[in-house]
C-alpha cells in the first residue's frame, strides 16, 4: 500500500481544494528563562523573537499548500493590522483569498504563545492568550460569505470545512454548504466542533472528530482503540458517509455507510508538540479524497502525516516529499534521516520557521567510538535539530589517505543515525566543510574542545549569521586513527588484515 501512495504523491495533479472556516493568526514570542521573577513565582522570559503564523482553517490551507494543492480559502477577519498580516501570509503561500470578508464588528481572532527555553534548551509553551470574538455572523455578513463560497464551488473539486466555533460555520452555513456543494457533486469533508450537534454535518463526505469530540457527539466512553471504531460507527447515524476518529497515542478509528471498518495504530514516536496535528489530518485527508483513494488509503496517509506533526514544534507544514521519505523509510526509523542537502533545506526551514534551533556537527565519524557518542549527545541538548555533516567516502581518502575510511560512507551514515541524539545525516564530498555550513547556517556550531576557535571550519559563517560557535570536551582519551593503531599493534593482528 506505501507504494501505492508513493505514486499518488508523485502526481503532477494539484487537487482544487476549497477550505471554509475560522481563520486564526497564530503568534509566537520566543526566549529564554533563566531565572524567576522577585516579584511572583512566575519566570522571567527574555524574548529573542516573534513569529507570526496561519492558524485555524489558515493552518489548514497552509498544509495543503505546501502539499502543492491550489488553495482557496472563505473565511471573515477584522478590520485590524492582524486582518493584514493574514492577507500577506496567505498572499505568500499563493492561497487565493477572494472570499474572505471584513467584519468591523469582531477583531481578527490571535493566538499568542509565549515559549521559554531553559537554558538555550528545549523550549516549552508557558502560556497561550486569545483574542477572539465567537458571536455568529450578522445575517448580512453571513448572506455575503455564502455567496462567495458558492461563486468558488464551480472552480474546486473537494470543500474542507475547518470549524473552530469563532462565528463563521455557526447556524446553517454547513448544511447549506453540503447541499450546494452535492448539487454539483463535490464532497464536504468537515472537522467538527466540540460538544456541537452534529447533525449538522449531515450529508458530508467525511468527518474527522478527535477522541474527546466523539466522546461527547456520541456519548460513549472511549477508552480503547474498539470503543473508538465503534464511535465511528455510531456517528454514521449522524448522516454522514464516513468517519474518521483521530485517537492520539492509539492512532485512528474510521467507519464507512458501505459496511468498511478499520483501525489505524500509530508508530510510536517523541511527541514535541500537538498543536497542527488535526489541521494536519483534515489536510490530508482532503487531499487524499480529493484522489479519490479508497479509505484505508487515506487513512493509512493521514495517520502518519499526523504522527510526523506532533515530532515537530508548532504548526509545521509537510510537503509530499516529506510524506514520501516517511514511506520509503520501511522498518527501520534511522534510514529516513539520512537525506541529501537537497531534501534537508526545506526540513530544516520549517523547523526553523517553528523555531527548533538548529545545532551542527561534522566529521569521518569513521569507527564510531564512545567519544563520538558523548560529542553528539552533548551537541543535541544544545538546540531542537542536530545535523551531522558526514564526509563522503572521497573526501575521507582525501583527507586521511587512501587506506581510509575502515567503514564506507552508507555504514557510517546508519550507525550515525541510529542514535537517538541525531536527526539527520547528510555527507558532503568537498574536502571542507564551510560550503555545507554555508547552505545550512546552524543556530549552533559544535566541535570538540581540542580545537580552538580559530580550527574550527566555518565559525565566521556561523557567528556573521548570529549563531554560537561552542567546543565540547571529548569524553575518553579516543580518537579513530589510535583505536587503528591499538588494532594493528595486538598479537595476530596483521596491516593487510586491518586494512
Amino acid at each position: 500500500m506505501s507504494q501505492d501512495l508513493i505514486s499518488v504523491l508523485e502526481r503532477a495533479q494539484r487537487p482544487r481544494i476549497l477550505v471554509v472556516g475560522d481563520v486564526i493568526l497564530d503568534r509566537y514570542v520566543w526566549g529564554n528563562v533563566d531565572r524567576i521573577s522577585p516579584e511572583a513565582p512566575i519566570p522571567l522570559l527574555r524574548v529573542d523573537r516573534h513569529e507570526q503564523r496561519l492558524g485555524g482553517a489558515g493552518s489548514v490551507v497552509s498544509m495543503l499548500a505546501a502539499l502543492d494543492c491550489d488553495v482557496r480559502l472563505a473565511a471573515i477577519v477584522g478590520t485590524d493590522e492582524h486582518a493584514t498580516r493574514i492577507g500577506e501570509l496567505l498572499a505568500a503561500a499563493q492561497v487565493d483569498a477572494t472570499a474572505i470578508l471584513p467584519d468591523p464588528g469582531r477583531p481578527t481572532t490571535v493566538k499568542e504563545r509565549f515559549l521559554g527555553r531553559a537554558q538555550s534548551r528545549h523550549p516549552q509553551q508557558i502560556i497561550r492568550i486569545d483574542y477572539e470574538a465567537d458571536h455568529p455572523l450578522s445575517h448580512d455578513l453571513r448572506e455575503a460569505l455564502f455567496a462567495r463560497i458558492v461563486a468558488q464551488l464551480d472552480q474546486v473539486e473537494l470543500v474542507l470545512v475547518s470549524d473552530y466555533n469563532k462565528g463563521v460555520c455557526s447556524g446553517d452555513m454547513v448544511p447549506r454548504i453540503v447541499a450546494e456543494a452535492r448539487r454539483r457533486g463535490l464532497a464536504v469533508v468537515a472537522d467538527p466542533i466540540r460538544g456541537g450537534d452534529y447533525r449538522r454535518y449531515a450529508g458530508c463526505a467525511c468527518i474527522t472528530p478527535n477522541r474527546l469530540e466523539a466522546s461527547l457527539a456520541t456519548g460513549r466512553t472511549i477508552g480503547t482503540p474498539e470503543e473508538g471504531l465503534a464511535a465511528a460507527a455510531a456517528l454514521l447515524d449522524f448522516g454522514v458517509e464516513s468517519a474518521i476518529v483521530t485517537l492520539d497515542r492509539d492512532g485512528m478509528a474510521w467507519a464507512t455507510r458501505t459496511g468498511e471498518r478499520g483501525l489505524a495504530p500509530c508508530r510510536p514516536r517523541e511527541v514535541y508538540d500537538i498543536t497542527g496535528a488535526g489541521d494536519m489530518v483534515l489536510s490530508v485527508i482532503g487531499f487524499c479524497l480529493s484522489f479519490g483513494l479508497p479509505h484505508a488509503q487515506v487513512v493509512e496517509l493521514a495517520n502518519l502525516a499526523g504522527g510526523l506533526e506532533v515530532e515537530r514544534l508548532g504548526v509545521v507544514p509537510l510537503s509530499r516529499e516529506d510524506l514520501m521519505r516517511e514511506l520509503r523509510g520501511g522498518d527501520y526509523p534511522g534510514r529516513r534521516k539520512i537525506v541529501s542537502l537537497e531534501e534537508l533545506l526545506p526540513q530544516l526551514s520549517r523547523r526553523k520557521q517553528a523555531g527548533h534551533r538548529i545545532v551542527m556537527t561534522n566529521g569521518c565519524f569513521d569507527l564510531i567510538h564512545p567519544g563520538h557518542v558523548g560529542l553528539l549527545r552533548e551537541a543535541r541538548k544544545l538546540g531542537d535539530c542536530l545535523v551531522v555533516g558526514l564526509n563522503s567516502d572521497v573526501s575521507v581518502r582525501q583527507l586521511k589517505g587512501s587506506h581510509r575510511p575502515i567503514i564506507d560512507e552508507r555504514g557510517r551514515a546508519e550507525m550515525l543515525a541510529a542514535l537517538e541524539t541525531v536527526d539527520f545525516v547528510v555527507l558532503f564530498d568537498e574536502v571542507s566543510v564551510e560550503p555545507l555550513i554555508g547552505r545550512i547556517l546552524p543556530d549552533v556550531l559544535v566541535k570538540a574542545a581540542q580545537y580552538e576557535l580559530a580550527e574550527v571550519v566555518g565559525h565566521e559563517l556561523v557567528q556573521a549569521h548570529g549563531g554560537q560557535v561552542i567546543r565540547v570536551p571529548m569524553q575518553g582519551d579516543y580518537s579513530t586513527s589510535g583505536l587503528i593503531e591499538r588494532i594493528l599493534e595486538k598479537p595476530g593482528t596483521t596491516a593487510g588484515r586491518a586494512s
